[in-house]
């Protein structure tokens, strides 16, 4: 999930050096140039900076006060040693080669050692065993709650775009086996736009909308989804199916269930026919680990069970 820094380019590495050094350079000029302000009046008063409030509640041009000049000076030497022992200046790694990636490994290293047996556990149990299993199944919705909450929603119905894990309408399938594999590999959907998909022209797009909205019992225009239906079981069945139920292994909807990953008005029917759309799941194989996604699956396979 987590990889080191590659610039592809030098230039890069040197447009960090030189505003990072840059930056600290006019830091040290500014305040040099600002440690004393003499006045050119002979008797060395201190003028104003021609801002008066009240006739005599004046701005003067005073030097700092030593004591805020050094605390400056002090933050500037840190940032300066900051820089030597820690990475901050390109891909330079530091004189200890510390890295954000190698602490985050290293605690979790410590975590899986800590916390492993208790995910181990499990590994080998058949999840329409682990359903019944409170502790394990309390297991698996800490790890939805971590990684699956801002996509599909604490409460798993998902949203716009992101499907809802508790109504049995999957894509690639809700057995248990497809949704680990959905888990540990990720999905990429991919519905082609109308151009691609041979529709030319607005009114076939149009047809096929309301062909659409008739397989789910929407209100429709029947004479148009007529022709929408020539078009469809010429270009759509192959993945929808001539009847629109869709092919989970394709991940093509099921678009008779009036269920909708993307909105089921005309509108939004149109825009996905119009410009297609492009789905994808991350994989979490190599991330989470096999006895996790296990306790994972048992938790999203609970989920819309009946009671």
């Amino acid at each position: 999930m987590f990889e080191e820094t590659i610039f592809v380019s030098q230039f890069w590495d040197w447009f960090i050096i030189t505003g990072t050094l840059g930056g600290i350079l006019g830091c040290i000029i500014l305040l040099i140039l600002l440690r004393d302000q003499p006045s050119d009046n002979p008797d060395n008063e201190v003028k104003t900076m021609g801002h008066v409030w009240d006739e005599d509640l004046a701005e003067y041009n005073n030097p700092l006060p030593r004591w805020w000049l050094y605390l400056f000076y002090i933050s500037i030497f840190t940032a300066c040693v900051y820089l030597v022992i820690y990475p901050g200046l390109g891909s330079y790694k530091g004189l200890i080669g510390w890295s954000a990636v190698a602490e985050y490994k290293a605690e979790m290293a410590v975590a899986d050692e800590k916390y492993g047996p208790l995910y181990e556990q499990y590994k080998n149990e058949p999840i329409k065993t682990l359903v019944k299993n409170q502790e394990a199944t309390q297991l698996g919705h800490s790890l939805y709650m971590t990684y699956c909450t801002n996509c599909h929603g604490s409460d798993a119905r998902g949203t716009i775009s992101y499907p809802d894990l508790t109504d049995k309408d999957w894509l690639y399938g809700g057995t248990p086996k497809a949704i680990k594999m959905s888990i540990t590999n990720g999905r990429n959907g991919m519905m082609p736009s109308a151009k691609m998909n041979g529709l030319k022209t607005d009114a076939d797009i149009d047809n096929v909308v309301q062909y659409i909205l008739s397989l789910s019992a929407n209100k429709h225009d029947s004479v148009a989804a007529v022709e929408g239906e020539k078009h469809f079981k010429r270009i759509c069945f192959v993945c929808h199916g001539m009847t629109g139920t869709g092919m989970q292994p394709m991940g093509a909807p099921n678009l008779t269930d009036n269920i909708w990953l993307y909105g089921g008005s005309e509108a939004k029917i149109r825009e996905t026919l119009t410009n297609g759309r492009k789905g994808k799941m991350p994989a979490h194989g190599k991330f989470l680990g096999e006895a996790k996604i296990h306790l994972l699956t048992a938790y999203i396979y609970s989920l819309s069970l009946e009671d």
